[in-house]
């Protein structure tokens, strides 16, 4: 890890303005996408990533190590982002963990106002990234700069400190059909999965509750984002919708049954959040009578981020 005197050195003359002004930016929000978001038309959940990391200007930089086809996936993201009018789009060079602690990487992700990790294997993208001095920078920028933290699919799923790393869908959850892994940590008290409804994952993700009841189960649609802007609100962007599960006063058989058998799992909160829908965190504000303190408490817990690592 890096402290403050080698972040400086690092950086240089660059970090000065980035560390002297960091409470007068913009927060950070978290834009985090199911998968299979559009490219071509409409745009909308890209659009509103490029809105919130300060507009066509801004420097975006992507990170495509996820991916088996990484430089496909770099060139269909350039191309849609050009359409939109984004004019310092950059492909970060991460393909390994060697390549994660490269002053060069550290520089382009520390100055970044909107930083975007595509889909493909979260593993490989965790395995690059792990404790690694560029997801210092990413953490960074997002705290101190209010950069925009995007990803899909895998790029998703890393977003939390609790990753759901391996599992198939069933039907009904079972005990230990799921692997959880660390990721980076953006996102504090929840566990995310993709592609949610498209492939039936909610038996999937009701698994990765049982092992952590302590968490809250986000379950993102295809071409359908959650939006976090740190400590305010979250909303649903476009055309699916988001599934927040609450085990926390969940009763379970989790300890007395053996691994695969089904699970019983009693009192969940379960809310459907459809897109178009923003939800405020309840600070320093009256809350809404419509809606249930149980979803009030969630979105409470889904808007305070991790804390900065590195």
């Amino acid at each position: 890890m890096l402290d403050r005197r080698q972040w400086l050195a690092l950086l240089g003359s660059a970090a000065l303005p980035l560390l002297a002004t960091a409470q007068t930016r913009k927060r950070g929000h978290l834009v985090i996408i199911g998968g299979a978001e559009d490219r071509k038309q409409d745009r909308v959940i890209l659009k509103k990533f490029l809105e919130l990391s300060g507009g066509n200007h801004a420097r975006i930089k992507f990170i495509t190590a996820a991916s088996e086809t990484p430089q496909a996936t770099w060139q269909s993201y350039q191309a849609a982002f050009d359409d939109l009018g984004a004019t310092q789009c950059e492909l970060v060079p991460i393909a390994t963990r060697e390549d994660a602690s490269k002053s060069e990487v550290v520089i382009q992700l520390a100055q970044a106002d909107g930083i975007f990790m595509t889909g493909g294997d979260q593993n490989l993208l965790m395995q690059c990234l792990w404790e690694s001095p560029a997801a210092q920078a990413m953490h960074r920028a997002f705290h101190l700069n209010g950069a925009c933290i995007g990803g899909t699919s895998a790029g998703a799923a890393v977003m939390s400190r609790q990753m759901l790393a391996q599992g198939n869908a069933t039907p009904d959850p079972e005990k230990d059909m799921v692997s959880m892994n660390i990721g980076l940590g953006f996102v504090a008290n929840a566990i995310i999965d993709q592609h949610f409804s498209q492939r039936q994952r909610l038996g999937r993700l009701l698994s990765a509750l049982a092992q952590r009841p302590d968490m809250l189960g986000v379950g993102i649609d295809e071409d359908t984002a959650l939006v976090i802007e740190r400590g305010q609100s979250i909303e649903v962007v476009g055309r699916g919708s988001v599934t927040l599960l609450d085990p926390r006063k969940m009763h379970t058989n989790f300890d007395a049954i053996d691994a695969e058998e089904k699970l019983e799992m009693l009192g969940l909160q379960l809310h459907i959040l459809p897109a178009g829908q923003r939800y405020a965190a309840p600070i320093g504000i009256k809350q809404n009578k419509k809606q249930p303190q149980s979803l009030w408490e969630a979105v409470y817990l889904l808007a305070q981020t991790g804390p900065m690592r590195g």
